[in-house]
């Protein structure tokens, strides 16, 4: 059987025991099939995407980001700035609880920063800029900064994980590297761990509690999440045409993530509605390790550059339609603010292996086992694994392609022991866009060693002109330290990027509201 024949006939979703819900539960219920499975429910320990949009299922923060990605007060109710923009007063609105019924305190907020900046990058900018952070009282944080920086709104409302949620101080009192198990959250949704069965499904049911924002108006992390679903659930189907058809016949409400050939299917559905799902598009790279041979020579990192085509990866990812794929793109996604073609000579052109081979002989590669560490589940970081896969054994390279589910990526990728020890030599990503729309929140433009994301990149230059850019006075300069930046990252390659995708979504025509970003449940409605 054909997925194109499971979609037209609305068979299979039955099999996994999805039923359809009654008339009075879909006004109440929401069905979502996520992309992958939610392993790891906290989400700081971790930066994946899944966990991720839990936490804003389950969390608050302290400033959300609005529709122009511009920090607006969530938990806070505002803040002062004093002594020139060294010491900062954020002070919480009254009334706010925890899903247990206690308290948010300043005490909470600090625990949580705390936890937070020993893992997040822009959370150890911001401690090293920083003299103090305490409870001033059980409403007000204090800020006392060695010197002024006017991004710390944006940082404490960054979407990009691990996000600066708010948790209970008992709760964030464990180090970063520590998973938490207990979930009591601040957000709009409660997490139903008692119902959770991996692989298969993950529960949500709306906290009656949650005090929205009271800016009325729309954003991205900002203004009132208002929720209009009892229960939201989030049900795992890793076959695509049996997704297709769940979503076809009602059983589920939203797709997240189809992958080409469906979406093609679903544009001639009726009641079906097929959109964006980011503001920015996605970023693919593809990520050598520098601690290990043979990817901490620079010279080999550099031999692979003619050999790699950004358009093979985003074909093979998301087909040929060319308004799904951005290509001749650098480290930053197409269409931001910071993005632009400096240093990108190398990845344009026609492609050339023979090229590439005599640059891996003149870099002195000596047979060394090279181990991709990829996802064996299919999507994009799947399909990416499988064109790497096949391009590495042409190259010369004595190969070893290690296929893992997501979960197992997920841990397997913080080894930093050898291959023969089971370390690996490169790793394939793609990243919302919204993680990279500036080297601020660009976890793979930073070259702090081993304080730096899973690769371990040592560049200072990198890490000087970041430094600039933040205290930058004008989105001109900006955007200048931006370019050298790249050039600088196309020269080191910290990553090397392989192109952007506009990744589409699929949800049932009579729901409104949804907010464009990422999986976001909060303002969606259904048709009455």
């Amino acid at each position: 059987m054909q997925r194109r024949d499971v979609l037209a006939g609305g068979i299979g979703a039955a099999a996994l025991g999805l039923g359809r819900p009654s008339l009075a539960q879909q006004g109440r219920v929401l069905r979502f099939v996520p992309y992958t499975d939610l392993a790891i429910f906290d989400p700081i320990f971790t930066t994946v995407d899944i966990t991720r949009d839990h936490g804003y299922m389950v969390y608050d923060t302290l400033y959300g980001l609005d529709e122009h990605l511009q920090p607006r007060p969530q938990l806070a109710e505002g803040h002062t700035v004093e002594q020139d923009g060294r010491l900062w007063t954020v002070t919480l609105r009254s009334g706010l609880r925890f899903h247990d019924g206690e308290a948010i305190r300043a005490q909470d907020c600090v625990a949580s920063l705390r936890r937070w900046m020993a893992v997040a990058p822009m959370g150890q900018t911001l401690a090293a800029r920083m003299d103090e952070m305490s409870a001033v009282d059980d409403r007000r944080i204090r800020f006392r900064l060695k010197s002024p920086f006017p991004l710390l709104l944006n940082v404490l409302g960054q979407a990009t994980a691990p996000v600066p949620f708010i948790m209970p101080e008992r709760i964030a009192q464990a180090p970063a590297t520590q998973q938490i198990t207990d979930t009591t959250g601040s957000g709009p949704f409660v997490f139903k761990r008692d119902e959770y069965q991996l692989g298969a499904r993950a529960v949500y049911e709306r906290f009656a509690g949650y005090s929205p924002a009271p800016d009325a108006g729309r954003g991205l992390t900002a203004g009132a999440k208002q929720v209009h679903f009892d229960r939201v659930e989030w049900r795992r189907i890793p076959d695509a045409s049996t997704a297709a058809a769940a979503l076809q016949t009602g059983e589920v409400d939203w797709y997240a993530d189809p992958p080409a050939e469906i979406i093609e299917l679903f544009d001639r559905v009726r009641d079906i509605e097929v959109s964006r799902m980011e503001l920015l598009p996605s970023v693919m790279v593809l990520r050598p390790n520098h601690l290990q041979p043979p990817f901490d020579n620079k010279k080999l990192r550099q031999a692979l550059l003619p050999a790699l085509s950004q358009e093979d990866y985003a074909m093979a990812a998301v087909g040929t339609d060319p308004k799904r794929f951005a290509i001749g793109t650098g480290f930053f996604p197409a269409g931001s603010s910071m993005a632009s073609d400096a240093g990108l000579a190398p990845l344009l052109g026609p492609r050339d292996l023979n090229k590439a081979r005599q640059l891996i002989k003149e870099a002195g590669y000596g047979g060394e086992k090279v181990r991709l560490l990829g996802n064996a589940e299919g999507g994009v970081t799947g399909t990416m694994a499988q064109v790497t896969a096949d391009l590495m054994p042409r190259l010369g390279f004595n190969f070893e392609a290690t296929l893992l589910d997501s979960a197992s990526v997920t841990q397997r990728r913080r080894s930093m022991e050898p291959v023969e020890n089971g370390g690996w030599s490169l790793s394939c990503w793609a990243f919302p866009g919204l993680w990279f729309e500036n080297p601020g929140t660009h976890s793979l433009i930073r070259g702090n060693g081993k304080d730096a994301w899973f690769g371990w990149p040592t560049v200072p230059r990198i890490e000087a002109l970041r430094d600039e850019w933040l205290v930058a006075p004008t989105l001109q300069e900006q955007r200048r330290l931006a370019r050298e930046m790249q050039v600088v990252a196309m020269d080191e390659l910290p990553s090397i990027p392989l192109g952007c995708l506009y990744r589409l979504t699929a949800l049932k025509k009579n729901l409104r509201g949804r907010v464009a970003g990422f999986p976001i449940f909060w303002n969606l409605r259904r048709d009455a």
